[in-house]
């Protein structure tokens, strides 16, 4: 080839490769600069630091490894061994010689391209290597090779990581070197043999370490009857990883062996024996398990169902629930209720479903803004302590008119949410509505404790597009009337667009060319993104685990959203996994102030291994438990998502006793009830409430068992959120001999009654929708109590009013227009005596047809009840219907 001609050719390919790689180098250095300036902004600089010089340490470590690696072997000692570095291939019977330089042009694109690949797959182990670096130990060591926890969380992991990356290299060398010999007519002559044989040799020693890292990792088994190494894994599993290691290092040995003097027979016969020990060997466990296991498997199984069952409870915090019997012997008396007064204040009727959409229809005000979710809190309100619904008001930009989604108005004028919406969890109005004690905007709160300063929310669930602040044009606030109300951000978030460069970044960023050519934007003017809340913790800590519900809080007069986050590991000896994990705590809680954006990591549980592990790794990410305002401290949830888990664990894990847990004689499972017409497992809940034999009302989750495969009541499970108590778990058990219903026997105990049944029926029809909100067991004293509201929903209007509310009790059910009501006739068992709840009227012949029926029916079971004035109420009623069903027909 001409040498002009190749130097096009030369100048033509780095172009091409320019133009290919340019636009990924661009976008990584706009994503890099961005991240570095956001994370300084937010104060958390050091913690993007971190992590960014390791990713680029190990990057640097695995490609320069990598590069020095394959040089050597494909370049340096190919070239001394080799006469000429040169390739012969003969495609279709003819001769090619490749020349020198363009052999190591190939071998340098090739090397360069897997250096890459193995310098990326080592970078993104960052988080394995600062764990590996940082490792605190557990203080708890496995029964079978007797290591701390630590190891196998830590460490184990890192370990396995770096012998499966060097196994990878060495053989990718391994077939470049013998392709270079091969090609190179070189594979005969000693120096190329003696080469190839020392790798073969160091790959054959990466992979007995892979065999005792196995070894190591029977303690993840799955195979046995629990998780964790069995009977058969130490046994026979264990032999089994040590003899195939030992022919291993005997096959490295004969090939380094083989270096200086050729023994091709002895090698061949060792291949042979690994090859048959690594297709016969496995056998060998599955004689063990059958012959000697299976005719006697509790008695061999049994200590590694104890470790199972003890790592699988500390893994979980289960160690140290409080259990109690509950014989559900007393009677419900209005003494008992007197003393329970607060209890029963608080038994929720809300449930957040339909008063989602109810605080929609009610509070929403304006078309773009939304409420995300409702959470369940507590708050000091006068002098007591009332169970409350909370839902922040948040922005939704997408519901402008069409006409005013414009780019200012999405990203400079309309940046945030306001207010709040809250109201007791049991307390309605005439019309079936919530009696909202903050409402409306601005904020007007009932109560000093519920007083807003700041109600902008500017972070929240939903806020996920950037805004910029400090612009020329004024923020939208609230509307005021006909008017609307501007303000400005005074909160301290936010990245300056002080100059060209920044602008030109954020505006390939978000793909916005506005951010730098709109005029509207000043030199001091702040970009503010990762404003949602669950991208916001995540950028920051991607370590952690976050629940799925964070909630918001009135504290001195801020809103501020408190976070969970978990600590976890899919890597816990001997542990059960459930739901991905097999260890979990609940130890980092977050506080994100809705206006300024202010994030802390607040360390609630000091004592767990993993988050200071973290804390090592990240000293200026994580706050002392301890620095968190009282009035946050007041508003701490024992975590939805994590009661969930640790319900379903000890579910199995209540049982102790080996012999016990594995015949699943005391197998418990969650209950379920009917929601949206379908049954569903029952989700936990929270109540306010005195346990027994407590004195203190506290803030609790709860939620019941039953017998795996019934539908009666075994026990109920819960948690403390309140006080030093914080975190407990207790379990208080029904008698087995006795029964107690379980919320499906109750709800089918409701739909059985004939007048609860008629009713519903009745409201179901005409444009009507009943909904059936959660069904509430609520412990009082030494007896239980059944509870769920009903809402009638307008088809057409969407707004679900709290019309009705079932109770059980003993063998009572009964339906009453609200909770005290209901509670008198349960107690003394006064027929029914109220209104008929009257569906909107209708023309349609069929379905007048069928309210007339549906009232007869009524009254039937009103006449079986004896109560006469229902019975005359719905005869009316189906007469009236009749009178409609004749003028409807023309007859």
């Amino acid at each position: 080839m001409r040498p002009r001609l190749r130097r096009v050719f030369i100048i033509v390919g780095i172009g091409f490769a320019l133009l290919t790689v340019a636009p990924t180098l661009i976008e990584l250095y706009v994503r890099l600069y961005t991240d570095w300036l956001w994370f300084e902004s937010v104060g958390y600089l050091s913690v993007y630091r971190t992590r960014l010089l390791t990713e680029v340490g190990m990057f640097l470590a695995g490609g320069l490894l990598t590069l020095a690696y394959l040089g050597i072997n494909w370049l340096l000692i190919p070239r001394r061994l080799l006469r000429h570095l040169q390739m012969v291939i003969r495609p279709r019977r003819r001769t090619v010689r490749l020349s020198p330089s363009l052999v190591i042009g190939l071998l340098s694109v090739v090397g360069l391209i897997i250096t890459l690949a193995m310098a990326s797959a080592a970078s993104s182990r960052w988080p394995d290597f600062l764990l590996f670096r940082h490792a605190v130990p557990f203080g708890l060591s496995d029964p079978i090779f007797v290591l701390d926890a630590g190891f196998y969380v830590f460490r184990l992991p890192f370990y396995r990581f770096v012998t499966g990356w060097l196994l990878g290299l060495v053989a990718v060398g391994l077939m470049g070197t013998t392709l270079v010999y091969g090609l190179g007519r070189g594979l005969r002559e000693p120096g190329p043999a003696a080469h190839i044989s020392v790798l073969g040799a160091l790959l054959l020693v990466l992979v007995a370490a892979q065999y005792q890292l196995a070894r190591l990792g029977i303690l993840d088994s799955a195979r046995g009857i629990v998780f964790g190494a069995g009977y058969t894994d130490v046994h026979a599993r264990l032999p089994l990883y040590h003899a195939l290691t030992g022919v291993v290092l005997l096959g490295a040995a004969i090939l380094l062996v083989n270096a200086f003097v050729r023994r091709w027979r002895l090698l061949a016969l060792v291949g042979g024996l690994w090859l048959v020990t690594a297709i016969v060997g496995p056998i060998y466990p599955t004689l063990i398990q059958r012959l000697v296991v299976a005719p006697n498997e509790l008695a061999a199984e049994r200590p590694y169902i104890a470790h199972n069952i003890a790592f699988t409870r500390f893994a979980f915090g289960l160690e140290d629930v409080r259990e109690s019997d509950f014989s559900a012997a007393g009677q419900l008396t209005p003494e008992v209720l007197e003393a329970n007064e607060v209890t029963f204040a608080n038994i929720r009727l809300w449930d957040w479903r339909p008063l989602l959409t109810t605080y929609g229809q009610l509070q929403e005000i304006r078309l773009y803004y939304t409420f995300n979710d409702v959470d369940v809190d507590r708050y000091h309100i006068g002098d007591q302590l009332r169970e409350v619904m909370l839902a922040a008001r948040e922005l939704d930009t997408d519901q402008l008119a069409e006409q005013a989604q414009t780019w200012v108005n999405r990203h400079l004028v309309f940046t945030h949410g306001y207010g709040v919406c809250l109201s007791p969890v049991n307390e309605i109005t005439e019309e079936g509505l919530p009696h909202l004690l903050v409402r409306d905007i601005p904020p007007q709160g009932a109560d000093p404790a519920l007083e807003i300063a700041r109600p902008e929310i500017y972070f929240g669930e939903g806020t996920d597009e950037y805004v910029i602040v400090g612009t020329t044009e004024e923020e939208f606030d609230r509307p005021s009337g006909d008017e609307n109300v501007y303000t400005r951000y005074e909160g301290p978030d936010g990245v300056v667009l002080s100059g060209l460069w920044r602008r030109l970044a954020f505006a390939l960023r978000f793909e916005s060319p506005q951010i730098l050519f709109s005029s509207a934007i000043r030199p001091e003017s702040r970009i503010l993104f990762h404003r949602q809340l669950s991208d916001r913790v995540w950028t920051l800590a991607p370590i952690l685990w976050y629940d799925h519900d964070p909630y918001l809080v009135i504290a001195d007069r801020r809103l501020v959203w408190l976070y969970d986050a978990y600590a976890w590991s899919d890597r816990f000896p001997y542990s059960e996994p459930f739901w991905g994990v097999n260890y979990i705590r609940n130890s980092v809680k977050v506080a994100i102030d809705a206006y300024t954006g202010e994030t802390t990591f607040y360390v609630v549980d000091p004592d767990d291994p993993v988050v200071r592990t973290y804390w090592a790794i990240f000293p200026d990410l994580f706050t002392p438990g301890e620095e968190m305002d009282q009035s946050l401290r007041d508003h701490w949830r024992y975590p939805e998502q994590l009661f969930q888990i640790q319900a379903e664990v000890y579910a199995a894990y209540h049982m102790e006793d080996p012999h016990v847990f594995y015949n699943k004689e005391d197998l418990w499972a969650a209950p379920t009830e009917m929601l949206d017409a379908q049954e569903q497992e029952m989700s936990p809940y929270y109540v306010v409430m005195q346990l027994p034999g407590e004195e203190e009302v506290e803030f609790l989750m709860m939620r019941p068992y039953v017998p795996n495969g019934r539908r009666n009541m075994i026990a109920w499970l819960y948690a403390d959120s309140d006080g030093e108590d914080y975190g407990q778990l207790g379990v208080f058990k029904f008698p087995k001999e006795k029964l107690i219903y379980g919320p499906m026997q109750i709800e089918a105990r409701f739909d059985q009654d004939a007048y609860i049944s008629q009713q519903l029926t009745l409201w179901n029809q005409r444009g009507s929708e009943v909904i059936r909100g959660n069904l509430m067991v609520i412990p009082i004293d030494d007896t239980i109590l059944y509870v769920e509201p009903l809402y009638l929903q307008a088809q057409a209007g969407r707004l679900p009013e709290l019309k009705r509310v079932l109770v059980a009790y003993g063998n009572r059910v009964v339906m009453a227009e609200d909770l005290e009501t209901a509670m008198v006739r349960v107690l003394t068992g006064a027929p029914v005596t109220e209104p008929t709840l009257e569906p909107p009227p209708t023309t349609d012949v069929a379905e007048l047809a069928r309210s007339a029926q549906a009232h007869y029916e009524a009254a039937q079971a009103c006449l079986q009840q004896g109560d006469w004035a229902c019975y005359g109420r719905e005869m009316e009623a189906m007469a009236a219907d009749l009178e409609a069903l004749v003028e409807a027909t023309g007859e």
